[in-house]
């Protein structure tokens, strides 16, 4: 099959990115909602200047590509997306029923829990058998105890039981930079819809600059990484980098 000979083609994307760690044997995962994603190819330029003539001018150049980046704005900040981006690693936790979690109470602060949303809360000082009630709130990031608080003292050892459901952990700068293989599967709405894909083979990610906690707007996870060449990738025209396919 030839090659398309046709000229028209404005292009207004849209698209699904998936992507996992290059080289394992986990499924390549939608990451979410994506606002962003280009690729950017920066080159050096050699240029040789002629000297056979007044006025000078470029006798000859070579370029060389010097590398390969990938910058993603991610609109969904899910476990994986943040954990891959703060070079940690994500862990689930089950939910269960905690009975003694030891903390000191302090009036007017809040006692961060071992894990959030607690429900079914019951709060004793240590030198007590006595429940305590009413000297506090359940917060989803833990126990507030009331300033006014009677019955508890500052500094006083409390033990705490609840439940909680579970949540993702997840442990910043951890690991080191993360390797992905990622595939975008897009659609030319300027195009009838035509199909287009890009395979990524290896991108290896730098930290995120900054993880967005409270904002005016929705948030996004901007990241960014060097396409690293893949050895894998071998002969006459096949390209170590990434690989397009256009409808």
């Amino acid at each position: 099959m030839a090659i398309s000979t046709r000229t028209f083609r404005p292009v207004l994307n849209a698209g699904v990115v998936y992507a996992r760690l290059a080289g394992s044997a986990a499924p390549m995962e939608s990451i979410g909602g994506i606002e962003v994603l280009e690729l950017a190819i920066a080159e050096d330029t050699k240029k040789q200047t002629d000297y056979t003539r007044g006025g000078g001018g470029t006798r000859a150049q070579v370029k060389r590509v010097t590398g390969v980046t990938m910058s993603a704005s991610l609109q969904d900040v899910n476990a994986a997306n943040l954990a891959r981006a703060v070079f940690g690693t994500a862990t689930s936790v089950t939910g269960g029923t905690v009975s003694n979690e030891t903390h000191t109470a302090y009036r007017g602060g809040i006692i961060p829990l071992a894990n959030i949303v607690p429900t079914s809360v019951t709060v004793k000082i240590a030198a007590d058998t006595v429940t305590m009630a009413g000297n506090y709130e359940v917060r989803p990031e833990g126990i507030y105890v009331l300033p006014d608080a009677t019955g508890i003292t500052d500094g006083d050892a409390l033990i705490i039981g609840y439940t909680h459901t579970g949540h993702d952990l997840i442990e910043a700068l951890t690991t080191t930079a993360p390797i992905l293989e990622m595939y975008y599967a897009g659609v030319n709405e300027a195009d009838s819809g035509s199909a287009s894909t890009v395979e990524i083979f290896r991108v290896q990610l730098g930290a995120a600059k900054k993880v967005g906690l409270i904002d005016k707007d929705f948030g996004l996870l901007e990241i960014e990484g060097e396409v690293l060449s893949d050895p894998t990738k071998t002969g006459i025209g096949v390209s170590p980098f990434f690989r397009v396919r256009m409808q």
